[in-house]
């Protein structure tokens, strides 16, 4: 079965995930692919946790509350969002090789560091063995194939992330990784009537985008 998990470094979710995937890797060869989480929420029309200021302050709270009760170690950078653009290119030219999407992920949200400051950078050049990311980005063609990738993504249906695609089903979420345990035990976990009578379920009531919401409301 083809695994790949789609993952921002701008995500804490991704990186409380990260151990998971990374477990699950041992047994089942999974391809970490890196995508611009910013440009599907453009896509889908959504707006991320961060831009709702009331979500903000649960999901930041809800992060450091799940790593403790995880034990994974875990600070936020300075600010959040991030610009993540630079080092996602950086792990695209590295073709997500898990050490290095390990070594970024644990220079963000387990040091706490800020992915843009020249500090960080130096840090991540050191870490990953490489003295030009802009050269490696240029020489591998890095800022095209992370646009195609992320549209390749949105393609097959991938929304947020983490998400991790097993053959054609996707489990989206750190809390998705039960059921995408339970499906690998049981490839037909969605084959029975309530599962099926749900995939399909109608919509009783479409809510207009705001773009498209009459005068007056």
């Amino acid at each position: 079965m083809k695994a790949v998990w789609y993952f921002d470094l701008v995500s804490p979710f991704a990186y409380l995930a990260l151990g998971e995937i990374e477990d699950l890797a041992k047994r089942l060869p999974i391809t970490f692919k890196p995508v611009l989480f910013g440009a599907m929420l453009s896509h889908w029309g959504q707006l991320g946790p961060a831009e709702i200021p009331p979500k903000r302050v649960q999901t930041y709270r809800g992060c450091v509350f799940g790593a403790r009760e995880r034990g994974i170690p875990f600070r936020f950078p300075p600010s959040h969002p991030f610009n993540p653009l630079m080092l996602l290119r950086v792990l695209t030219a590295f073709e997500g090789r898990p050490d290095a999407v390990r070594a970024l992920f644990d220079l963000i949200w387990r040091e706490g560091r800020d992915p843009q400051a020249q500090e960080t950078l130096d840090f991540a050049r050191e870490r990953l063995g490489i003295d030009d990311f802009d050269a490696l980005i240029e020489a591998r063609g890095a800022k095209a194939k992370l646009r195609a990738e992320t549209e390749a993504a949105i393609a097959s249906g991938v929304f947020g992330v983490p998400t991790l695609a097993l053959g054609h089903e996707l489990f989206w979420g750190t809390d998705a990784m039960p059921m995408a345990r339970a499906y690998l035990a049981n490839p037909r976990l969605f084959e029975d009537k309530e599962m099926q009578r749900v995939a399909h379920l109608p919509t009783g009531v479409v809510r207009p985008r705001r773009a498209e919401a009459p005068a007056g409301l």
